[in-house]
């Protein structure tokens, strides 16, 4: 295969999410509640050569366009990640992901004595930080995988 074949073939309508970080392609997909019950064509690419990367990661999801809360979810792992919007098999937005300063309403606390985690009516609420990201309400840190806490809802 030469440098300039595709290894994946365009898509008509949806996104494609280039320069993930190497290895963290399934954990996008995880983010975005794709596990290939929906019916989605999913075209994924891992650990391919990149310039500004050195490995990078490639997924493609037909017919769907990402929320700006997944966005910001993908830009925790993927922080040098482009999202491009694709229609009629041409790019009609492209854009370099930023790292929010919190993520509302997407992440499920992993402590078990939050309040997000109770009957009450909260929304959980996540700071970036260095670390990962830190609960607004009772602090925990969560530093592993943040795929493993997306809050199914």
């Amino acid at each position: 295969m030469s440098d300039r074949e595709l290894r994946v073939s365009k898509i008509r309508n949806g996104t494609v999410i280039d320069h993930v970080t190497g290895g963290q392609a399934l954990n996008v997909l995880s983010i975005l509640g794709i596990d290939g019950s929906e019916g989605l064509g999913v075209s994924v690419v891992m650990n391919v050569p990149s310039d500004r990367l050195g490995r990078k990661d490639v997924v493609k999801v037909e017919d769907r366009e990402l929320s700006q809360s997944e966005v910001d979810v993908i830009s925790l792992i993927a922080p040098e990640a482009s999202i491009n919007i694709i229609r009629d098999f041409e790019v009609v937005q492209k854009n370099r992901v930023d790292r929010p300063e919190s993520v509302v309403g997407l992440l499920s606390c992993p402590n078990r004595n939050c309040i997000t985690n109770e009957s009450e009516p909260v929304e959980t609420d996540f700071t970036v930080v260095d670390e990962g990201v830190r609960c607004t309400y009772c602090g925990t840190i969560i530093r592993d995988s943040l795929a493993d806490h997306i809050d199914p809802e």
